[in-house]
């Protein structure tokens, strides 16, 4: 009777995992999906060469063929990561070679350790930063934790776990958006104490969380008061004013 018992438990669990195990697999591959504008900017142009390449989206800076300084990205969670095309295409035209990665069920804790395989790839690339948007910025500050040869971190409406790019000094940059109804001035305020000292903080007055990427409207978010154009245009540059600043 006992041994029956059990088996009932056990059958009733099991159930209880796949079900759960499903719904999450389905809500995570609900991902948000690219626009129309980030669709285009997949295309190579006179500035920026695209390609797929590995597994992941590279954007080669077309005036240079030997790029010193590379960047690769973490996308938001449940966001397709091609919708950053826009915004990484205008950091490549700076002189950049840039990496957006895929992953798992759009969630970058399932694969911190994406960026390996792109330096892995590439070792003709001298300095190395990684960065994210939102959940993705998380996944990055994680991996250069542990990767001493990441030259900084690159928050967009985001902020580390942890403390510990502030106990082992690793740059950092976190940039937000004074409309952001997701990552607000107030947890940004409060991720000062978990990063370094020196880090910069540049907020994009009336940007909000979702226009760092190109995928429409997001939950929670509020709305933006300047155009996708101009918010991508002040994110690049700050993110490129970044590396500039951290190299010299």
């Amino acid at each position: 009777m006992k041994r029956n018992a059990w088996r009932i438990a056990a059958a009733v669990l099991i159930v209880a995992v796949v079900m759960f195990a499903t719904v999450f697999v389905v809500w995570a591959s609900d991902a948000s999906a690219p626009s129309d504008a980030a669709l285009q900017a997949l295309n190579s142009d006179s500035q920026v060469f695209v390609s797929a390449e590995n597994g992941w989206l590279v954007f080669y800076p077309a005036e240079d063929s030997q790029p010193e300084t590379g960047f690769i990205f973490y996308p938001g969670g449940k966001v397709d990561y091609r919708a950053y095309a826009p915004v990484l295409k205008l950091i490549a035209a700076k002189g950049i070679f840039v990496a957006v990665v895929p992953v798992p069920l759009n969630l970058a804790f399932f694969d911190v350790n994406a960026a390996a395989r792109v330096q892995a790839a590439y070792p003709e690339i001298n300095n190395w930063f990684v960065g994210g948007h939102s959940l993705g910025g998380v996944a990055a500050s994680s991996y250069a934790a542990d990767h001493p040869e990441i030259r900084g971190v690159v928050f967009w409406a985001s902020y580390p776990a942890d403390d510990l790019l502030r106990v082992k000094d690793i740059k950092a940059i976190s940039i937000y958006g004074t409309n952001d109804g997701l990552a607000t001035g107030d947890t940004i305020d409060a991720s000062r104490d978990l990063l370094p000292e020196d880090t910069q903080f540049i907020s994009i007055e009336g940007g909000n969380h979702a226009q760092f990427g190109s995928y429409g409207l997001q939950a929670g978010d509020n709305d933006a008061d300047i155009s996708p154009e101009e918010q991508w245009t002040q994110v690049a540059d700050a993110t490129a004013g970044f590396f500039t600043q951290v190299l010299k």
